[in-house]
């Protein structure tokens, strides 16, 4: 999903009903963030060649993630609670990385203050609420675009729709989440791998 490490065109939103106006967007993503103990969605994938990849995108909060791609990608993306791995089963190679040098990492820590490293960006569109998160004194980490659609049902009155991540190569890689579904119960069996090196330990 990634340009190797990571690199997640904003996203066109569907249109909703538009959720009341707040007065402080950057609180309003900080309290969503902060309601959301996992999310299972679909997920398609464009990167910077334009290629698309689809896939199920599961989330637990703190630290596990999984982006389990379309039958015949031998690929995977998961974070186990401490790093993010890529996967590739057909060269049998994992690249790992610790959690809190991903873009990744806003979405993976729910002690994260968004307000220290967040700025929104204007979208044109009311319903649509923009973010960039990257902590200028890491510029190595690269940056991560989120998108959320207004919506009162959701925590905080959005739902995350999406993102953007860009590396510190410039590689960039759009997200569109579908079917979100949140705060349902996830095993952490969920986020178990296996190592294909062969002599790697296994069912990590």
């Amino acid at each position: 999903m990634f340009a190797r490490p990571l690199a997640f065109t904003l996203l066109a939103a569907p249109a909703l009903i538009a959720a009341a106006p707040v007065a402080d967007e950057l609180a309003q993503v900080q309290q969503h963030l902060a309601g959301v103990s996992s999310m299972t969605a679909n997920f398609s994938q464009t990167d910077r060649n334009g290629r698309v990849l689809t896939g199920t995108m599961t989330l637990k909060r703190p630290g596990k993630i999984r982006f389990q791609y379309q039958k015949g990608v031998p690929q995977l993306i998961v974070a186990d609670g401490r790093s993010l791995y890529f996967i590739d089963y057909q060269v049998r190679q994992v690249d790992r990385w610790p959690i809190g040098n991903s873009p990744l990492a806003v979405l993976l820590d729910p002690k994260r203050d968004i307000t220290k490293y967040a700025r929104l960006k204007p979208t044109g569109d009311p319903r649509v609420v923009s973010i960039e998160v990257h902590d200028p004194a890491h510029p190595e980490y690269g940056r991560i675009t989120m998108i959320f659609q207004k919506n009162a049902g959701g925590p905080g009155g959005l739902t995350l729709q999406g993102w953007v991540a860009l590396d510190s190569q410039n590689n960039r890689t759009t997200i569109r989440l579908s079917n979100q579904q949140l705060n349902a119960n996830v095993s952490d069996g969920t986020f178990r791998w296996n190592d294909p090196r062969s002599q790697g330990p296994r069912n990590r």
